[in-house]
């Protein structure tokens, strides 16, 4: 079976005062692709949005909450979709010198990696498509890639395909990682509980509280909606230092 991954990053940069980092992707066999992009097109001319209005969690606010919660909606619904979302907390007090070598980008593969890998199964064959960031982007997704496989023992690169960029204004399924991923960082900074939060926000991030538990790792085999939460070694007795 040939599967399609849609992978997105939040608060992902080194020094951009986040203590969390969220890697996330949606998926979806190959063949069902075009369908779900034609969907959520369609959804999108119903709230009376262009059909290449881009979705973003940026742009969620509480005059268009209908169509962002009809989309947790049509996510929940199609049983072709499914969520993989790693949560790493303690991002401020990484300690890169004792376990990445003094190299934060190094942290950064392992972290990618642990968000990928329980998503691919070698009896299949994937597709990787990661949101362009910066120009970096393609000797890391490369040097993804070379872990990955070997960790699949996919020496040939027959199960990993390709791992390729691609602008998010290309695909909805894409958009819709960068809407749950940002739901989560939301959640997890408790952006949600300040005086002045962001209602359509807030209203996303109830909404997907009423059906998932976004404080736990689900069961690692969970196919849906799957979630680990990350924290490194010794980070409070770091802080309280």
């Amino acid at each position: 079976m040939k599967y399609n991954i849609y992978s997105d990053e939040s608060c992902h940069l080194k020094n951009d005062a986040s203590p969390v980092m969220l890697l996330g992707a949606t998926w979806c066999p190959e063949e069902r692709k075009r369908k779900i992009f034609d969907d959520i097109r369609e959804i999108k001319v119903r709230h009376g949005l262009n059909s290449r209005f881009e979705i973003k969690w940026t742009k969620v606010s509480a005059s268009k909450i209908d169509f962002y919660l009809d989309l947790l909606i049509y996510f929940e619904n199609n049983p072709d979709l499914y969520y993989r979302g790693l949560v790493a907390t303690g991002k401020d007090c990484l300690d890169h010198a004792m376990y990445n070598d003094g190299d934060s980008d190094l942290w950064y593969y392992k972290m990618y990696f642990l968000m990928l890998d329980t998503i691919i199964n070698p009896m299949n064959e994937y597709q990787i498509l990661v949101d362009i960031k910066d120009t970096r982007g393609g000797k890391r997704i490369q040097k993804l890639r070379e872990v990955l496989c070997n960790n699949k023992y996919d020496f040939r690169q027959e199960v990993i395909k390709q791992i390729v960029q691609i602008n998010s204004k290309e695909s909805e399924i894409l958009q819709l990682a960068d809407l749950i991923n940002g739901a989560l960082a939301f959640y997890h900074r408790q952006l949600d509980k300040v005086a002045d939060a962001n209602e359509g926000k807030v209203l996303m991030v109830r909404e997907l509280l009423k059906k998932y538990n976004l404080d736990k790792s689900t069961a690692k085999n969970e196919q849906k909606f799957n979630l680990f939460i990350w924290r490194p070694r010794g980070c409070e007795e770091r802080k309280n230092e």
